[in-house]
């Protein structure tokens, strides 16, 4: 869907002294270790069941593993009940391969899961996009055609579910009087880019309607 573009690798330089004395050695601080994931609970209903063509690399397990997350409609103010499930729609010779969400311009996105940013593109097909994962990096979420972020969004921010990323918009190739979100949901890719995996339909996961 977009041209993706290589994080950004950030190699930290040692500064030389202006003496011939020896520098005297540091010891390397080692990184801050991350926040293990919250425990999740076994939701009380039992997942839908999922309708359509499933990817291979996608299994049953995994869509039980997505269902505990209980995702929630990544627009505030929609409710689950009055998505459309136009995954399988056809666009631009291929698959959708996502869920269209429409909404009235500036509507706050929300965190689907509590997330892990990992990327932030704007490119000429999904306009202004958000790429993240949960917090064990098992799935990847995609954000399309918003009109801006939020506020001081950068990679690697940890972000609870259901608060607010950025807003609906219509960047990218979305239809200027059609404002909404391209919400898209992969199991992280297996020896590829992480953000390439096999999509899942959202349709049948979504578990919480919209909201903050």
């Amino acid at each position: 869907m977009l041209a993706l573009l290589a994080a950004p690798a950030f190699v930290l330089a040692a500064c030389s002294r202006g003496s011939s004395a020896p520098a005297p050695v540091v010891a390397a601080r080692p990184e801050p270790a991350l926040p293990a994931p919250p425990a999740r609970r076994a939701p009380a209903s039992p997942r839908p069941k999922y309708i359509g063509t499933l990817d291979p690399a996608v299994s049953q397990a995994d869509l039980d593993s997505l269902w505990v997350h209980q995702l929630m409609v990544p627009v505030e103010g929609v409710l689950r009940k009055s998505i459309k499930d136009d995954f399988n729609a056809k666009r631009g010779g291929g698959t959708h391969a996502a869920l269209d969400i429409p909404a009235p311009r500036s509507t706050p996105v929300l965190a689907a899961d509590d997330l892990v940013i990992g990327r932030l593109v704007t490119g000429p097909v999904g306009g202004i996009t958000v790429y993240a994962t949960d917090p064990s990096g098992q799935f990847v979420y995609y954000y399309a055609h918003l009109e801006r972020y939020r506020r001081g969004l950068a990679i690697g921010d940890r972000v609870a579910k259901g608060s607010m990323i950025g807003y609906v918009g219509t960047t990218g190739n979305a239809p200027p009087n059609t404002p909404h979100l391209h919400f898209q949901v992969m199991k992280r890719g297996a020896g590829q880019a992480w953000w390439s995996g096999p999509p899942i339909n959202p349709y049948f996961i979504l578990a919480v309607d919209g909201r903050r």
